[in-house]
């Protein structure tokens, strides 16, 4: 066999593998995350969130005190404030979480309130949208056997990303209407 038709064999066989890939990601994000956990005990919930970006960790406070620490994946382009939708940072700010998405096309998700009315209006000033649905949130749903090897690189579109398991126990911690700070750095 020809080098050219090895080539040629050889990108067809990517080519097809990542189609299939595609399609089993689109397939998968629509079957939900599954049942989540229920809500902890109340003296055993978070009543703040603090998210430092430049060590990629989130954590759960009570009482000021830090109850649990995870390892975090962010948006793409993580530095900075975000700016409008697409620019794939993670906003930096004073937010809360809103509400609370069992069927996600991740495994569960918390939401942001990004943007925020400082962030709108910064955002309409400079004739943007500032985007928005920003998440706490596991990983797409049929890939959670990636584990922690999504900690690797930044790859959201500007949510905050922990494994599955992580992702349940922050679900069942982080009351809706929990404050949520994050920052460049402490």
């Amino acid at each position: 066999m020809s080098i050219t038709r090895h080539i040629l064999r050889l990108g067809l066989l990517g080519l097809g593998l990542g189609v299939a890939i595609f399609a089993y990601t689109k397939v998968m994000a629509r079957t939900g995350s599954g049942t989540p956990p229920p809500m902890a005990e109340a003296h055993q919930q978070a009543d703040e969130i603090l998210v430092i970006k430049s060590s990629r960790a989130l954590h759960l406070l009570r009482d000021g005190e830090t109850i649990r620490s995870y390892d975090i994946s962010l948006g793409a382009a993580p530095e900075g404030h975000k700016q409008s939708e697409g620019d794939e940072r993670t906003p930096e700010g004073r937010y809360k979480i809103d509400w609370r998405n069992p069927n996600s096309v991740a495994h569960l998700s918390l939401h942001i309130s990004y943007p925020n009315a400082a962030d709108q209006a910064t955002a309409e000033a400079a004739a943007r949208d500032p985007g928005g649905n920003i998440m706490i949130h596991g990983l797409p749903n049929g890939w959670g056997a990636l584990g922690a090897l999504h900690l690797m690189r930044d790859w959201t579109d500007g949510c905050i990303a922990v494994t599955n398991a992580e992702m349940r126990e922050i679900w069942s911690l982080v009351p809706n209407g929990t404050p949520i700070t994050i920052k460049e750095a402490l």
